[in-house]
Order: C-alpha cells, then structure tokens, then sequence
C-alpha cells in the first residue's frame, strides 16, 4: 500500500506544480486540472478496493461524474476563449475589460 499511496501523492503533487508554475496557457492548466482529477479518482478507487465495502463503491463514479463535468465546462472555456481572443494564453486575457 505503502507504495501506491506514494504514487498518487506524487502523481497529485506533481499536477499541483504543474497548475502553479506553468501558467501560460489555458490548455496546460486545464490538463494539469485533469491529471489531478485522474490521481484522486485511482487512489479513491484502490481504497474502496482495499475497504471491501460497498458503502464507498459509489465515490469514486462521483469525483468521476464531477470530473467529466468540470473537462466540459474547461473545454467550453477553451473554445470561447479561443474564439475571441485569438488564443489559449493567459496573458493574453484581461478580465477587467469590458
């Protein structure tokens, strides 16, 4: 166990630094976002694994459901984002215009 909890942290960590220190554009952000979501998935699933209980089956078909939720929501972003300014970059948006 010792070692898949290790993966996943480091796999989750590495997502977090991803989403902090590569900021510029809006497609990386997002597929840090996803990859996070994917490690919290795979450790929510080994461990209702591990339980062999049935009551915390349903968890992980949640954080899965909100996870497709939040890509569609990203996606849109990235489309109207696309379509108005020209580009994916963070710096190129301004949320202060009007």
């Amino acid at each position: 166990m010792a070692t898949t909890h290790s993966a996943f942290t480091i796999a989750f960590i590495t997502g977090l630094f991803g989403l902090a220190f590569n900021r510029t554009h809006l497609l990386s952000a997002l597929l840090c976002l996803e990859a996070m979501m994917l490690s919290l998935f795979l450790g929510l699933s080994l461990w209702t694994l591990q339980l062999n209980s049935s009551i915390f089956a349903t968890a992980p078909i949640i954080l899965l459901t909100l996870s497709v939720c939040e890509a569609s929501a990203g996606l849109a972003l990235l489309v109207a984002t696309t379509r108005t300014h020209g580009s994916d970059r963070l710096q190129n948006l301004n949320l202060l215009q009007c």
